[in-house]
């Protein structure tokens, strides 16, 4: 957003934490990502501005969670968000960020099915590889049957802590296991990025010197970067 881009954040996620930390409150998503899924509205109906500058949001609610049974019979059920997302409005748009529940489910195989590509945050704790083992491998199968476009934009590597061993031990795995995808910055254990989604802002906003908010900004700067060079 700093760089003047334009970003469209829709939040698949039931709990919709990413929802509240950008300034919505529970009580006031009368329009939101379910009702688009169900084909009830269309996205740009479903779009509300935020409290920062050039990020909108389609922000999410607790009727998410009952999506899956609702479409379980309905054709086309796993590309419900792509075609959403194929309004004219997203045209307004440099980025789409697409963010989605932490299992495998009908609506984590929605955003999978719909996006260009995915970022994986990956926490420095022991079952850390496992569980990329496991999403790796949905992502490949994903890209077989489902979206052939797709491809691991990188892996982000957060809750690092220099002070203890094992975070250094799990980040150097990760990177031995998959080289140039994982991003060279690292998010650290920091209290004020914890802090921040209960006073329903970001970090940047709620504690911009942070080293947690200066990580995300070196994050965003290399994202950019990445992509310019792949586009060059």
């Amino acid at each position: 957003v700093a760089a003047k881009k334009k970003v469209l954040l829709v939040d698949m996620d039931p709990q919709g934490n990413a929802s509240t930390g950008m300034g919505s409150e529970r009580d006031n998503r009368d329009n939101s990502i379910y009702e688009i899924l169900m084909g009830e509205m269309e996205l740009s109906d479903g779009i509300v501005s935020t409290i920062i500058p050039g990020l909108s949001l389609v922000p999410s609610t607790v009727d998410l969670a009952g999506a899956e049974l609702e479409l379980v019979n309905e054709a086309q059920r796993t590309y419900r968000l792509r075609a959403a997302l194929q309004d004219p409005v997203i045209d307004q748009f440099d980025y789409i960020l697409i963010d989605c529940p932490p299992s495998l489910s009908l609506l984590t195989l929605n955003a999978l099915a719909a996006a260009g590509s995915v970022l994986v945050p990956l926490q420095c704790e022991f079952f850390a590889l496992e569980g990329l083992s496991l999403l790796l491998r949905t992502i490949e199968t994903v890209k077989t049957n489902f979206n052939p476009a797709l491809e691991m934009e990188g892996v982000i590597l957060t809750m690092f802590d220099g002070r203890n061993n094992l975070s250094g031990q799990v980040a150097n795995d990760v990177r031995g296991y998959l080289g140039k995808k994982v991003f060279k910055t690292v998010i650290p254990r920091n209290i004020r990025v914890s802090e921040a989604p209960s006073h329903g802002k970001p970090v940047l906003l709620y504690d911009y010197k942070c080293s947690g908010s200066q990580a995300y900004i070196r994050l965003a700067r290399e994202l950019m970067q990445r992509q310019a060079r792949a586009a060059a």
